[in-house]
């Protein structure tokens, strides 16, 4: 019989404070009995991007705070945790490293074993606790800091298949709405603009489309919208709402052809594994963008595998998705002590190379 466990779970990889209470009796399946997650938005939208020190000081001010309202939530005490789970990597620094001391104080301070969780591993395995998944799946990991194809075979077992060899999707969200006058966060912005505008209007090129392999790259797709939106100024003295609109719109187009067809080829090889319940789910904050969602879940009707995306709320970074990824490593035997340590860079494919660059909202992985 499957132990009951039930976990505290903290994160802190990037700008948004998170913990978590989820409980997995062995029997129901994982259930979540508190979620809290406080943002910085407000902090860091005079900068057009996350300031790491800012968003490193937030969250010493705010983990503790978090802890206290998610154990109210879920109406039970630390000494009723069988584990604390911590993101310890990879991401902003700062941040990292003020979870994984508020956790080490927690788990010291109330005897509780400790478990350092991939932040990567945290949105792999959301579909497990939301939908159920069973291994192996193929999931799209799509974020404002990371974007690869990964074939999902245990809680410490991933097969990358590739990933974007630059920006990731959500900077480049982020990019286009600070080159527009958008205003932050630049996902939700962008989607909200392309509703209206036509996304025919404006040919911004799908890179890497030509040439073979699931690899990514975004920087030349927000180099090509600059020289757009400078092209228009030039014409017309300025933008106008309308130029705008028809730019996310196209920007917005353009990622998801990229993403789209991307994912038609990792499914090829993902199926060729001739997979039991094959499956394709899509995580990461990117994840909430409704055009992406639909464009790959139409994909998926098409070769005929299962399709899921977590609730939005699960999308984005929190931490329900670091304390099940923990229930799943506890019960798989990883354990860590007082010497676990923030990690700025944390593969999940330990066989291939980590991949290059780093972006403003964290390193690649």
């Amino acid at each position: 019989m499957t132990q009951p466990l039930t976990i505290l779970g903290l994160e802190s990889s990037c700008d948004d404070t998170a913990a978590a209470v989820v409980r997995d009796d062995g029997v129901s399946g994982p259930e979540i009995l508190a979620s809290v997650v406080m943002g910085q938005t407000s902090l860091h939208s005079d900068f057009g991007g996350v300031v790491p020190e800012i968003a490193a000081r937030a969250h010493a001010e705010r983990l503790d705070l978090c802890v206290e309202q998610a154990l109210m939530q879920s109406a039970l005490t630390l000494a009723e945790m069988d584990t604390i789970a911590v993101t310890a990597g990879p991401g902003l620094i700062g941040g990292v490293i003020s979870g994984v001391m508020c956790a080490k104080g927690l788990a010291a301070g109330a005897g509780l074993p400790l478990v350092g969780v991939n932040h990567l591993a945290g949105h792999a395995l959301t579909p497990r606790l939301t939908d159920g998944l069973t291994y192996p799946y193929l999931m799209l990991l799509v974020s404002g800091g990371h974007c690869q194809f990964l074939i999902v075979r245990g809680s410490d077992s991933f097969t990358r298949l590739g990933g974007t060899i630059d920006d990731a999707p959500g900077e480049a969200f982020d990019k286009t709405a600070k080159l527009l006058g958008l205003g932050q966060p630049g996902g939700p912005v962008v989607e909200r603009h392309a509703k209206a505008g036509d996304p025919k209007r404006f040919p911004l090129p799908r890179p890497l489309l030509d040439r073979p392999g699931c690899d990514m790259s975004f920087s030349g797709l927000k180099t090509a919208l600059l020289r757009a939106r400078d092209a228009q100024i030039a014409e017309r003295g300025g933008l106008g709402s309308t130029d705008r609109d028809d730019l996310c719109a196209s920007f917005q187009a353009a990622v998801a052809e990229v993403l789209t067809e991307k994912s038609r080829r990792a499914l090829e090889v993902y199926l060729a594994d001739n997979p039991a319940e094959p499956a394709f789910a899509v995580a990461g904050g990117v994840a909430a963008n409704g055009m992406i969602r639909g464009e790959l879940e139409t994909l998926s009707k098409e070769v005929g595998v299962r399709f899921t995306a977590p609730p939005l709320d699960l999308c984005t970074d929190n931490a329900a998705m670091i304390a099940y990824a923990g229930i799943e490593r506890f019960r798989d035997g990883a354990r860590d002590d007082m010497t676990l340590s923030a990690r700025p860079r944390w593969p999940l494919d330990r066989q291939q190379p980590s991949m290059l660059g780093s972006g403003k909202k964290g390193a690649k992985a």
